[in-house]
């Protein structure tokens, strides 16, 4: 039941519009000078727990969500291609539409490959932010950072203007690129039913109607041969690499 509530917690903020990101994704660095996501995580989770105005659940509501972590734990126990694996090439459209590959990325030096699940997961937001910030000690190694996600390319160009990124983030509109990595799902209806009740959060409106997919967060560090030298991919969508990992596995590409 704990981890029930604590999945809970990561979705009751998509429509806590009077707390605002700002303070959660500037500040929190590790010792090295790069961003910490899991003290900005922790310090976001802290503002929900807060709020006066939280949705309260009922036991019903506890059970769907429960039933749903549950099935994805069995369906999907270990997620994410491992390291040693070639990384699978793929070509999916940016944001303006243009089509993009991952190997013609890879002729250009290693690749930090992220699927995340959308603009409307502050704790994606708070990564894609640390990510950025993180960019220039990326290149530092020559690598590049390469973003996917199941929604449409006019809600990733929306975060791009929003938010300056100056890397790819690519639209998986057919959950191909996300499977192939292992790790894809599908929201159950009744869950996606219930979150659009009971928190006016409808995945349709960013991914397009009738498709309720998404990934499991998931950070590949890839090299130049196509190997994958690092992996984090956690059910608990709350976990994200740390750049600092992401620069370790980097230094250690010869």
């Amino acid at each position: 039941m704990i981890r029930v509530q604590q999945n809970f917690v990561g979705l009751q903020f998509a429509v806590l519009v009077s707390i605002s990101l700002a303070m959660f994704i500037s500040g929190c660095t590790s010792e090295d000078g790069l961003p910490n996501i899991k003290q900005r995580v922790n310090e976001f989770n802290q503002q929900i727990s807060s709020n006066k105005d939280a949705a309260k659940l009922t036991e019903q509501d506890m059970a769907v969500m429960k039933k749903a972590a549950d099935d994805l734990e069995k369906n999907l126990p270990d997620p994410g291609l491992k390291v040693g694996d070639t990384a699978p090439d793929f070509t999916l459209g940016n944001a303006n539409g243009k089509p993009v590959s991952l190997y013609s990325k890879l002729k250009e030096g290693p690749v930090v490959l992220i699927f995340y699940r959308g603009a409307w997961c502050p704790y994606c937001n708070i990564q894609l932010h640390a990510l950025n910030e993180s960019l220039p000690a990326f290149k530092k190694q020559g690598a590049q950072l390469v973003a996917v996600t199941p929604q449409t390319p006019d809600k990733s160009l929306g975060q791009v203007n929003k938010d300056k990124y100056p890397f790819e983030i690519l639209s998986d509109l057919e959950y191909e690129v996300a499977k192939t990595y292992k790790l894809h799902f599908d929201v159950p209806q009744e869950l996606h039913e219930f979150y659009k009740q009971k928190f006016s959060l409808d995945i349709e409106v960013y991914n397009g109607k009738g498709r309720l997919g998404l990934p499991v967060p998931g950070t590949f560090v890839i090299n130049k041969d196509a190997k994958i030298v690092a992996v984090h991919a956690e059910l608990d969508y709350k976990q994200r690499m740390e750049p600092a990992a992401i620069l370790q596995a980097l230094k250690s590409i010869k």
